[in-house]
């Protein structure tokens, strides 16, 4: 087995190793997790590989003897993407539940319905959703383990830079994270020397972007940021390659870094580039990248026990389960105050989304090292660097 510490997190079987076996477990309850996830609806392909991914992992902990001696149980439940129904199960887990923590939400939106309940309640959350907002301002309970959204913007357009591409036109959904992503591109324009040429919003129900597009060919872009993610960005895909908008750069923020985006794109999200975390093309990292085993763990173990693909929505919640259970560990017990501070002081955590550093004043952690750029080729993702 390997060895999980505080200063590291080498592979998945080190959290196995380092939290450790009890000869007391009997007597002591069990470290109730509690989870809100869009397991099915529109932002299912989010939510449905997190379920999997906490399922699998709470049921291999426990057969190797619990986290400190105690087991966990794992309370569920299904958003289905909906803000009012992450709010109904977040007060279930809280009131009738009695979790520890609470690994969620799926969205943006859900996620901030959720935090005046786990504030009030003084409850650790780690979110799984992309959007700033989330953590700025800093919320004392609330932390997250995806990329933000700026992250993506600024990686984006250092790529437009590395190609001396200065124009950009950004086509975005309407929903929270779409739209917070649309923010950045703009704030963030002048200081990459980027002219944005054309803004394009689409509803969550559009069926065809190719009015909001027919408008960006006419702008003259070198290059598109879609700030999105679900079906929308498929129909996007597809309708950028019928316009045959060629010699312009399509880019996607990492709402789309699933192999289910290219399979249901058929083809059309070829040459797309994105900023991932560096799960997505473990086998491609180099031997002395540090996120090499412990993505190359995640991604065999889940890949045999669900034999399919894996995505950056299943690792998100491997890395917040990984850093609550490592924080309950070094608190010495499931008091939700000390877990919180544990949190807070999480560094050098080895993750599948990156390596975590968080402070009182950034509850994420992460930085743009952690962020790789990868193309779409022959229906897969290559690394480019």
């Amino acid at each position: 087995m390997f060895r999980l510490t505080r200063r590291v997190a080498v592979a998945a079987m080190a959290a196995l190793a380092a939290f450790g076996l009890g000869t007391a477990q009997a007597q002591q309850p069990p470290i109730r997790i509690g989870a809100v996830l869009a397991v099915t609806g529109g932002a299912a392909f989010l939510g449905d590989p997190a379920a999997k991914t906490l399922r699998l992992y709470v049921e291999r902990l426990n057969r190797a003897g619990g986290v400190a001696g105690r087991q966990l149980e794992l309370r569920l439940y299904d958003s289905a993407g909906d803000p009012r129904q992450a709010v109904t199960f977040t007060r279930r887990l809280i009131e009738d539940d009695r979790v520890d923590f609470i690994i969620g939400a799926s969205t943006t939106g859900e996620t901030m319905a959720m935090i005046e309940l786990v504030e009030e309640a003084r409850i650790p959350l780690i979110s799984l959703a992309g959007a700033n907002v989330i953590v700025e301002p800093v919320k004392r309970w609330v932390f997250k383990t995806p990329h933000s959204d700026r992250m993506a913007v600024e990686k984006i357009y250092e790529d437009m830079r590395r190609n001396n591409w200065t124009r950009a036109a950004i086509v975005a959904g309407s929903g929270g994270f779409d739209q917070s992503c649309r923010a950045e591109a703009r704030a963030l324009a002048q200081r990459f020397n980027v002219t944005i040429v054309a803004d394009e919003t689409y509803a969550a129900t559009d069926t065809d972007m190719t009015p909001q597009l027919t408008r960006v060919r006419n702008a003259n872009p070198q290059a598109i940021v879609g700030c999105g993610f679900g079906a929308p960005t498929v129909i996007t895909a597809r309708n950028f390659r019928q316009l045959g908008m060629t010699g312009v750069q399509f880019y996607f923020n990492h709402g789309v870094a699933s192999q289910q985006f290219i399979d249901q794109a058929q083809g059309a999200a070829e040459g797309m580039r994105m900023p991932v975390a560096a799960l997505l093309v473990a086998e491609q990292l180099p031997a002395d990248d540090p996120q090499k085993a412990v993505t190359m763990e995640y991604t065999q173990v889940y890949r045999q026990a669900y034999n399919e693909n894996v995505s950056g929505f299943g690792g998100h919640a491997w890395d917040a389960l990984m850093i609550a259970l490592e924080a309950v560990r070094r608190a010495g017990g499931t008091d939700k105050a000390r877990v919180r501070d544990e949190i807070e002081r999480t560094t050098n955590f080895i993750g599948v989304d990156g390596i975590f550093n968080m402070t009182p004043q950034d509850h994420m952690g992460l930085d743009q090292r952690s962020f790789k750029m990868v193309e779409v080729r022959n229906n897969t993702w290559r690394l480019l660097y």
